[in-house]
């Protein structure tokens, strides 16, 4: 039986639970996955720093009360989508991703797009399912502190619906 979900913006009481529930999950998808000069700036400490940076793009995912997982969204990118190893496979990712793409939508875009590690296989499965499609490699360039880390990655897009013009706009 799917769990229910209820979705709520992220406050700053949530950005430990986020910061658990990111550390655990990055390190499931992307050690072994990326480069070993990302591994080393992805300390446990960065995530609480992110995390707490982050709560105003942040949608958290509650069942019964506490927190299984959170999205980041901005503009047209779905930069961060994890569930806590307690709650994989009880529907919180898919309500999570909904979510999301409603939140890009409501950004005004027509499209989603999310990157997602080469050797990633769990969570290329999970978008293609969701029908988010491949559109190949692409190099993301994420900050470091000697300059940008070039990561390989696959671009994931997805048409989203663009909000209806409100009358008088």
């Amino acid at each position: 039986m799917p769990t229910s979900v209820a979705l709520r913006g992220a406050t700053p009481a949530d950005a430990d639970t986020v910061a658990k529930i990111w550390h655990r999950g990055w390190q499931d998808g992307h050690l072994g996955n990326v480069p070993d000069e990302l591994v080393r700036i992805r300390t446990r400490e960065s995530f609480w720093e992110r995390a707490a940076q982050r709560v105003g793009d942040t949608t958290v995912a509650l069942v019964d009360g506490e927190v299984a997982g959170f999205v980041m969204v901005v503009g047209d990118e779905v930069e961060q989508v994890y569930v806590s190893s307690d709650h994989r496979g009880s529907g919180v990712a898919g309500t999570l991703l909904a979510e999301a793409e409603r939140l890009v939508s409501a950004n005004g875009q027509a499209h989603a797009w999310l990157a997602v590690a080469p050797g990633n296989a769990r969570a290329r499965r999970f978008y293609e399912r969701c029908g988010w499609v491949d559109e190949g490699a692409f190099e993301n360039r994420v900050p470091g502190p000697d300059g940008p880390i070039s990561v390989p990655c696959r671009r994931y897009v997805k048409p989203v619906a663009r909000p209806l013009p409100q009358l008088g706009d």
